[in-house]
């Protein structure tokens, strides 16, 4: 890999996963097969597309508009963008996801039903 954006953008996606791993949560960078992109990082159910960009807007629309495609190519219910901060450490980082897509997580998590949504098994 010789493009310096894209060992920047790998970069990122491993400091992520280690990020969650290290907090408990089960995170892995999944193997990409064929042209369906099924995004940067699965931590089911969620899927996690990684921006590290200069300029913030940039990485949130490109970030959360890539997991809407995505999370459906993974078949994952769930798709947020982690959007990196310039010079801030990766606990800074953004979670960015869009207003139509809160409601069904609010759902998932306060409904007693919320653990078929939320099991990864």
């Amino acid at each position: 890999m010789t493009n310096p954006n894209a060992r920047k953008g790998s970069l990122f996606e491993r400091q992520v996963r280690d990020y969650l791993v290290e907090a408990g949560i089960f995170a892995y960078r999944p193997r990409q097969e064929g042209h369906k992109d099924v995004g940067d990082i699965h931590s089911p159910p969620f899927v996690l597309q990684a921006k590290n960009y200069r300029d913030i807007l940039t990485g949130i629309r490109e970030g959360v508009e890539g997991v809407r495609v995505q999370k459906g190519h993974a078949r994952m219910p769930f798709g947020v963008a982690v959007v990196k901060r310039p010079r801030k450490p990766i606990e800074d980082a953004y979670v960015v996801m869009r207003l139509g897509d809160f409601p069904q997580l609010v759902r998932a998590v306060t409904t007693p039903q919320a653990d078929s949504v939320l099991d990864t098994d």
